[in-house]
């Protein structure tokens, strides 16, 4: 093949000038118009960006070996943190969090700190804790009745303690082994065991399917607390205080509603489904009542569920799930969004086990006069034609309204061209992905690949407790510091397809959209003064 003639090396780099140009033009946020407030901060955003490469990631940090922007959030995160970059995404409004699971949506010290106020809620250990143990072997929650509190001041670290013995969760914080650290060795104990931390992320458990045991055990871990209707309350409330402080003016996050009941003040495990929905919307009244009371109203717009089970359920208990969720959508339709099912995808059923009971849900739905979208997880695998990556196929035939991850799309470009035609909109969770390996770190996400082919791309964080990135700024952040073309603008589209691809009825959804704007108008100017 004949080589391209140039005249001279002036005309080539014309020629290359112009064929960047015109390559970048093709990304959407190259393509939309950008006001003159928007053009400036913009510019201040790029300019800061790569100061900071400089100032901050190309020096030397304690503990911290060859640090770079959108390395490994876990140990990056401490240096996030310093940076100037990160305090001003802190206040840009981010729209919506259409992918969150709601037991893993609040700091872990927070749960810890509220759950110690309740008499009812005790913990056991399966195994003698020591120096050696300590950070193998998990704690075990849960709320007793009255008549099932125990009599003994027998300490979890004492020689005498029978494993798998109750004890009250303030008692075994005060009586803790001092040897073992005292009041904060348990606290560290508790929280360790309900987050992930760097070593165990990019070292002991560095592949995916070792990644995701640990991942599993912090929910069963943080359950035990969460799932306990007085503790439920106030976490539910911390979620949306946390959401709106970091920028978040509207969620759909989803509710795992198995098993079928949470445990009462009581100590019985008898608060049915209906209850837990009955909390979270009066919760969601209150704290919307109290923003509106300080003349905040428009920065949260409001907060819906995604229903969700597991994947591990068979073809019978997804009917009574299904059937659940009509339930609840006839009487609390302004609160249900759509339906999913979760769990490790590479380990888990497919789809397909449960795709003929999921046309069923969809006769159901009609016949019961209600509409609710499928929102499906679906290719959040490093897998290339697995059942987990396949699951992407049946996704799209069951008419998923958007998809969860999606990780592995980009190596399919007829399901990327189906997602574009029908603006089926990919929830990317950037920090997830990375802590779970199927990333190494943020330069190599496909992110980009999805966003300059038009895909719509929606930014959320997952599991954010587990990860320490509340909110949605570390996520944004990390996307912005892993590009050098993208800026403020890239950020801008994600925040407002957010809103634009939400369920929220369409004048509602307008409603939303008008907020974000004023606000981000303000945000933009504030930067473009600085």
């Amino acid at each position: 093949m004949a080589s391209t003639q140039y005249a001279d090396f002036a005309q080539y780099k014309e020629q290359r000038a112009a064929l960047i140009s015109s390559d970048r033009a093709l990304r959407p946020d190259h393509s939309t118009a950008v006001s003159a407030a928007e053009a400036k901060a913009d510019k201040f955003v790029r300019e800061l960006r790569a100061a900071e490469a400089i100032s901050v990631w190309a020096t030397e940090h304690e503990g911290v070996p060859h640090p770079f922007p959108g390395m490994e959030f876990l140990t990056g995160r401490s240096i996030i943190l310093k940076t100037k970059l990160f305090n001003v995404l802190s206040k840009m409004p981010k729209g919506g969090l259409l992918h969150a699971h709601l037991d893993a949506t609040v700091n872990a010290e927070f749960v810890l700190k509220i759950a110690l106020e309740q008499p009812a809620l005790h913990v056991r250990a399966p195994a003698p804790l020591s120096a050696l143990t300590l950070s193998t072997i998990l704690p075990q929650f849960s709320a007793l009745p009255r008549d099932m509190f125990p009599d003994s001041g027998t300490a979890l670290t004492d020689a005498s303690y029978s494993p798998g013995t109750w004890v009250s969760l303030k008692n075994a914080r005060a009586s803790f082994d001092p040897a073992l650290g005292g009041s904060e060795g348990f606290d560290k104990w508790v929280i360790g065991a309900m987050t992930i931390n760097p070593s165990e992320a990019y070292q002991t458990h560095n592949t995916v399917n070792k990644i995701w045991e640990k991942f599993t055990s912090t929910f069963a871990v943080g359950n035990g607390l969460i799932r306990f209707a007085p503790v439920w309350r106030q976490y539910i409330y911390e979620f949306f205080r946390a959401s709106v402080e970091d920028g978040v003016s509207y969620v759909e996050v989803r509710v795992n509603f198995y098993p079928k009941y949470m445990f009462g003040e009581d100590g019985q495990e008898n608060i049915p489904h209906r209850d837990w929905l009955e909390i979270f919307d009066a919760t969601l009244g209150e704290f919307k009542a109290e923003l509106k009371s300080q003349g905040r109203e428009d920065e949260f717009i409001g907060a819906r569920i995604i229903y969700s089970t597991l994947r591990f359920i068979d073809l019978e208990e997804l009917a009574w799930y299904c059937e659940d969720c009509i339930t609840l959508k006839q009487e609390f339709p302004h609160l249900i969004a759509g339906f999913d099912l979760v769990g490790p995808e590479n380990v888990l059923k497919p789809l397909i086990y449960y795709a003929e009971g999921l046309l069923r849900f969809r006769a159901r739905q009609k016949e019961a006069g209600v509409d609710i979208p499928f929102i499906l997880h679906a290719g959040e695998t490093l897998g290339d034609g697995t059942e987990a990556d396949v699951n992407l196929y049946d996704a799209i035939l069951l008419g998923t309204l958007r998809i969860g991850h999606g990780f592995s799309l980009v190596k399919h470009p007829k399901l990327m061209e189906t997602c574009r035609e029908r603006g089926i909109l990919i929830e990317v969770c950037p920090i997830s992905n990375e802590i779970l390996r199927l990333t190494s770190s943020m330069l190599m996400h496909p992110l980009p690949i999805l966003i300059n082919n038009g895909l719509p791309v929606a930014l959320c964080s997952d599991d954010p407790a587990m990860f320490g990135n509340m909110g949605l700024t570390f996520d944004f952040y990390q996307v912005l510091v892993a590009s050098e073309v993208s800026g403020l603008i890239a950020l801008r589209e994600l925040a407002r397809a957010s809103l634009e691809h939400s369920t929220l009825e369409p004048a509602e959804k307008a409603r939303a959209i008008s907020a974000w704007g004023k606000r981000w108008e303000r945000f933009v100017e504030a930067i473009a003064d600085l």
